[in-house]
């Protein structure tokens, strides 16, 4: 157990790396000129570059999240969708395999996805999850062009929209509102890998299980609880046991 835990935590200070890595690139390379979040005034694409899509459920979950997180015109945030490439994955299918280097930031407008790695003796060890809203990619290969070490694939039949480092960087560029935005994401994100190194190095497995049923309540409905009990650190048998003994104090 101590040994499972030892790699669980490497994991995650991997990762927390990783952010650290994609916060100094977006600091120096996306908002390498200031933005104004609220002034709503973006300079655009040139047509040529802008690909045109119909309004779809995928474009309206992320207009959603945008809107609600950071004040931007409808202009800015179509010159955005514009040059954002839907995808759709079957259940278990790839997004990324270790091996491969990352080319994409992925929004997850439907479904749910899930990075992980593989030990020494082929055993999966969850880093984390996306659902509907959240954003996922393997930033040191995204970043530094270098194969990943974790896989990324469909737990559920999914809807995605991707962006690529190229477009990432001209948007975050020409559309001070946008690169603002993924600004903040990161912030998010760093916040979050710190609780989670924060939450396996002082928190129980039951405590830890308590925080994931507050921060994914309706995952256990929708995944094994295998996948669930690896992102904790656990086996499958103690999770059971922790859900088994929250059941009987009641």
């Amino acid at each position: 157990m101590l040994g499972r835990a030892a790699h669980i935590l490497s994991l995650v200070q991997e990762k927390l790396l990783e952010l650290v890595i994609w916060s100094v690139f977006h600091i120096f390379a996306g908002d390498a000129k200031p933005a104004d979040c609220s002034s709503g005034s973006g300079r655009g694409f040139p047509h040529s570059e802008a690909r045109a899509h119909p309004v779809t459920a995928m474009f309206e979950k992320l207009r959603t999240y945008v809107l609600t997180s950071c004040e931007m015109s409808e202009a800015d945030f179509n010159l955005g969708t514009n040059l954002l490439i839907p995808k759709k994955l079957r259940k278990r299918q790839y997004l990324l395999q270790a091996g491969d280097v990352c080319k994409w930031v992925v929004f997850v407008s439907r479904g749910c996805l899930r990075q992980y790695s593989l030990d020494d003796q082929g055993k999966e060890h969850v880093h984390t999850f996306a659902i509907e809203g959240g954003w996922i990619t393997d930033a040191a290969s995204y970043h530094a062009h270098e194969p990943s070490t974790s896989n990324i694939d469909a737990l559920e039949d999914s809807e995605l929209l991707l962006i690529d480092r190229a477009t990432h960087e001209k948007l975050s560029v020409l559309v001070p509102q946008w690169g603002l935005f993924f600004k903040r994401e990161l912030e998010n994100a760093y916040k979050d890998a710190l609780i989670r190194v924060s939450e396996l190095v002082s928190l129980s497995a039951e405590d830890r299980y308590m925080r994931f049923l507050t921060k994914y309540p309706d995952l256990f409905q929708r995944i094994p609880l295998h996948q669930i009990a690896s992102y904790l650190g656990i086996t499958p048998q103690s999770l059971s046991r922790i859900r088994r003994d929250l059941v009987n104090r009641k």
